[in-house]
């Protein structure tokens, strides 16, 4: 057996011939793969834009924005990671070219230069590199995954590479670089091409870096003679081109790596003792999912689908694989319809008739707001269950507020800053940040302790969850911790109207002054968070609110 090195191993993914091809997930999975022999394990994400973080980006042109448990903006990578390898990934772990500059030149203004004259290259790769040993610091890990965004020969992404390229030349023992490359089958000729993948490895090659493996993703697995192709001409050998067809469910990829060994293979070209050798809480999850043959109908109701004449489910995926999750722990096949607001302002609440469930997911600004108020109010009069996530819980109150307690115009501040009934306001100091025009990293970010209301819906989902929060629900001191990205707030000028005429907090912060969860109580399921359940909820520990809306939706199913 081999000798187990103490020094931290590298991982690095990149994308060749396009993006959008499952860089991130083949990095969750292979660390899931490696966890699950036996080794402390992490992952990096690396965005090669000029932008902080990615909190400011319009979610139709990149996708769900992820906040961590430190209250990082991230990409959704960042929550693949997190699902996928069952633990929280912190801000160190995150990086993008506009954050590595930045540290770059204030280092230089703080004369931790020692007066030299700062250059692209080395220093920019250095930083990166500092960066990289940073998060494997805080983590303790034995291997560190790291993704780079985008694909080979794009110039954004080249300084990354450099880094990569010089942490190899360092200690070549401990990195191993593996590509992602698209295989097309163009449809006049039908058959697989691996000539664009060639090119791809040569502009790598360009770059000093040669890939050990090539993760060959295209709509069908790889045939003998397209592997052979591959490994003659990319110069790797035939067992380290690993075959990536298209599948149903992304939680199948670690199985379908494993069957080409690159876990075994992974560990062999480090000289790391193969500790153990499953993925079975894994695969009882994965059949869990397979295994669900009912269906409950979920519609969510949003804003973030359209880009062009193409539908972006990414805007909300998070939500999505949460919706998975509980589905598992119900043994149910949730079949999800995506429902813009605006439609519904359009075309009346009888689109909405088909569902078994409602959910109102996170969103910004007026537009689609009434529709989403008039589902709401569908649901509530119809005893459909609803789940209001952030914005979601904010129409909740402003629908309670117009058509329960009579206060015309009700709404929030976002919306309509003069209404004469401002249910939901801007938090205190968000004012003077917007005055300054301060939008990036200023809102109400990350993990806060939020104290659960005894005898709600919402102490009864997280007490099933287990027998801990049971115990402390039944001496009132039943505290999660739940993450959160907000700048507007429930009023509690209307907090003694609201919950006498039968809008319930079901959850506030310690100090009580901010309401985190509405709900119906008499409601077969009707609640809205402030917090957004869906980041922490994992494939191996689904979140209980999720658990719970799911099984109510499966009980009540039309």
């Amino acid at each position: 057996m081999a000798k187990k090195s103490k020094e931290t191993k590298y991982i690095f993914i990149v994308g060749g011939v396009m993006s959008g091809v499952g860089k991130g997930i083949t990095c969750a999975s292979i660390g899931r793969i490696l966890i699950s022999k036996g080794y402390n394990v992490s992952a990096i994400k690396i965005d090669p834009y000029i932008n902080l973080d990615a909190g400011t980006m319009n979610p139709t042109e990149h996708g769900e924005v992820f906040v961590t448990e430190d209250g990082d903006e991230t990409d959704q990578d960042i929550g693949n990671y997190e699902r996928f390898l069952n633990k929280n990934i912190y801000r160190e772990n995150y990086m993008t070219t506009g954050r590595v500059y930045s540290a770059v030149i204030q280092r230089e203004r703080n004369l931790e230069y020692g007066g030299r004259c700062v250059e692209v290259v080395p220093h920019i790769p250095e930083e990166v590199i500092r960066r990289i040993k940073l998060a494997v610091k805080k983590d303790k890990a034995e291997i560190m995954i790291v993704e780079i965004g985008g694909t080979v020969g794009e110039y954004q992404n080249l300084l990354f590479l450099e880094a990569a390229r010089m942490m190899h030349l360092a200690a070549p023992e401990n990195v191993l670089f593996i590509m992602v490359s698209y295989l097309p089958i163009p449809s006049i000729i039908g058959e697989m091409k691996t000539k664009p993948t060639q090119h791809a490895v040569r502009a790598l090659n360009s770059a000093g870096i040669q890939p050990d493996f090539i993760v060959a993703r295209s709509v069908v697995s790889i045939d003998a003679p397209r592997r052979r192709k591959l490994a003659i001409f990319c110069n790797i050998q035939e067992n380290d081109v690993i075959s990536a067809p298209d599948i149903k469910s992304i939680y199948d990829v670690p199985i379908n790596f494993e069957k080409d060994n690159l876990g075994k293979r992974l560990l062999e070209k480090f000289n790391l003792p193969l500790k153990k050798k499953d993925l079975v809480d894994w695969r009882k999850m994965v059949n869990k999912i397979k295994s669900a043959k009912k269906p409950v109908n979920i519609g969510m109701v949003g804003k973030y689908f359209s880009t062009g004449d193409f539908c972006l489910t990414d805007s909300y995926i998070s939500v999505i694989e949460a919706i998975k999750h509980a589905g598992a722990a119900n043994n149910v096949k949730p079949v999800l319809s995506w429902i813009n607001a605006e439609d519904v302002e359009k075309q009346g609440v009888k689109i909405l008739k088909k569902f078994d469930g409602i959910i109102v997911p996170q969103g910004w600004g007026s537009r689609g707001s009434e529709g989403k108020i008039k589902t709401i109010e569908y649901c509530r009069e119809n005893n459909l269950p609803y789940l209001g996530l952030c914005y979601g819980m904010q129409m909740a109150v402003i629908e309670f507020a117009r058509n329960v307690l009579g206060f015309k115009g009700a709404n929030s501040e976002e919306v309509d800053a003069k209404t004469a009934y401002p249910v939901i306001h801007i938090m205190p100091g968000q004012k003077e940040l917007l005055a300054k025009k301060q939008y990036g990293g200023t809102i109400r970010l990350g993990g806060w302790p939020c104290k659960i209301a005894p005898g709600t819906r919402l102490a009864s989902a997280y007490a099933k969850a287990s027998a801990d929060k049971a115990a402390a629900l039944k001496k009132n001191k039943l505290i999660v911790s739940e993450r959160h990205r907000h700048r507007y707030e429930f009023n509690n000028k209307y907090r003694e109207q609201l919950e006498k005429a039968g809008l319930r907090v079901a959850g506030a912060s310690l100090d009580g002054k901010i309401v985190e969860a509405v709900e119906i109580t008499k409601h077969p399921f009707f609640i809205g968070t402030q917090f957004h359940p869906e980041y922490i909820s994992r494939p191996l520990n689904p979140h209980p609110l999720f658990v719970e809306f799911i099984r109510v939706c499966g009980k009540g199913k039309k």
